[in-house]
């Protein structure tokens, strides 16, 4: 019985370091595709996240679900909604029967922009991912945290 217990321990403590080693790795990636949106795009990922979400919903989304969806207050993303609508790259339109909602989506010129930016976002997921698979294989391979 107590030789069990210590093999659950070792694979809880395995199990708990591969965790941590996970999230090392995708702290790292997230922080490589902000540098290459700042520095390659002057944009940020917060902005990337607003637009992706536009895109997903061609006929836009109120500012509250937009908020929803994304996991963040309506004062983020109102700033972001205004820069982006500043530049030509989003609108905002009223919703007909509710005067205080608005409905953002993006312009053609902002749709255009934000397929080059996920263009570029899926190429470094792809090879941020490529230079680290065998990498992680092994880590998974040599955790055996399913067994």
């Amino acid at each position: 019985m107590a030789e069990t217990a210590a093999k659950q321990e070792a694979l809880s403590k395995t199990r708990l370091r591969l965790w941590l080693k996970l999230l090392k790795s995708v702290n790292g990636i997230e922080a490589e595709i902000r540098r290459n949106l700042r520095d390659q795009h002057g944009t940020t990922l917060p902005r990337f996240d607003v637009m992706s979400a536009l895109a997903r919903f061609p006929d836009g989304l109120k500012m509250s679900e937009l908020s929803t969806f994304l996991k963040v207050s309506n004062g983020n993303v109102t700033g972001i909604v205004d820069k982006l609508t500043e530049e030509g790259l989003a609108l905002r339109v009223a919703v007909p029967g509710d005067r205080r909602a608005q409905v953002a989506r993006l312009t053609p010129k902002g749709r255009a922009a934000f397929e080059e930016l996920a263009t570029h976002h899926e190429t470094w997921i792809d090879e941020l991912l490529d230079a680290g698979r065998r990498k992680i294989s092994r880590r998974f391979r040599a955790a055996s945290i399913w067994s």
